[in-house]
């Protein structure tokens, strides 16, 4: 039997935005490599209790077929011995969602879907731990779907929690080639594998994804005139990159890892020129 992955989850999605996700944290060691499963237009799986992660693909495989998520989870759990033991939550490509807790599940142990939400824990607090994860992602439709989901577990930590206390936590986001230069569906993949505070290191490393990878509408470029084409010439010689502005700035840009945010030099995202000017002063 598979090892017990006592903890609380979401599985989400965005229809409007076309991005499925899975946040979760538990006291055990690297979370996220068992529990989160994701596919862009098909759907996002959480998997855990005494966790069964051939849940994962083979319900991904289900929805790929055409399957709800509730007809998902019947399947999966009908074919499998250990099911009483076994905790799962589904959210397929149209938004409906499904939430299984087996009756031999420890206290305190349940679920429960919304509209593009499933949510489910065990070995919690109490309910109160599930009720936030559902109530913080109802009333957040503001958010991108990845900060709603820290937002969620961070609630859901508040609230009480894994009665055993934090190790791990992790954000998946998958978006159909919206992910690193348009050729991955991985929208955000972030990991805390062992941290006293997992949730607020996850939150750190989001922050990190959001100013490497964030994308800041082309209208709030800036133009590079002559002044500012002076102080990114100067700035970039400062930090040794000198010659031609093009290539200076591009080859910074890249050391960096800042490639995704910039296209050319004729315009500058404010982020970049932000992470060049702390960087150079």
């Amino acid at each position: 039997m598979a090892r017990r992955v006592a903890t609380y989850s979401i599985c989400a999605c965005d229809l409007d935005a076309g991005q499925w996700g899975v946040a979760v944290q538990s006291k055990f060691l690297a979370v996220g490599s068992v529990v989160s499963w994701a596919e862009p237009r098909v759907g996002a799986i959480a998997t855990q209790a005494w966790a069964n992660p051939r849940y994962g693909p083979a319900g991904l495989e289900l929805l790929r077929s055409g399957r709800t998520a509730e007809e998902a989870v019947a399947a999966l759990t009908a074919a499998d011995e250990g099911r009483e033991h076994r905790q799962l939550g589904v959210v397929d490509g149209s938004g409906r969602a499904a939430t299984f807790t087996g009756d031999e599940c420890q206290d305190w142990a349940g679920g429960r879907t919304g509209e593009g939400y499933a949510v489910q824990g065990n070995i919690l607090v109490s309910h109160e731990t599930v009720d936030a994860l559902a109530a913080t992602f109802e009333s957040n439709g503001h958010l991108e779907l990845a900060e709603r989901l820290i937002e969620c577990v961070a609630a859901a930590q508040a609230a009480g929690g894994d009665r055993r206390g934090q190790q791990s936590a992790s954000l998946l986001v998958v978006e159909k080639d919206a992910g690193y230069a348009k050729l991955s569906d991985v929208v955000v993949d972030l990991r805390v594998d062992d941290h006293e505070r997992p949730i607020g290191e996850l939150r750190r490393l989001y922050g990190l994804h959001r100013e490497l990878f964030g994308v800041t509408p082309r209208e709030d470029w800036l133009e590079v005139d002559e002044t500012l084409g002076t102080e990114l010439r100067h700035r970039l010689e400062r930090l040794g990159y000198k010659g031609d502005l093009g290539k200076a700035f591009c080859d910074w840009a890249a050391t960096e890892n800042l490639e995704e945010r910039v296209d050319g030099v004729e315009r500058i995202d404010p982020i970049v020129l932000e992470a060049l000017r702390k960087q150079s002063s």
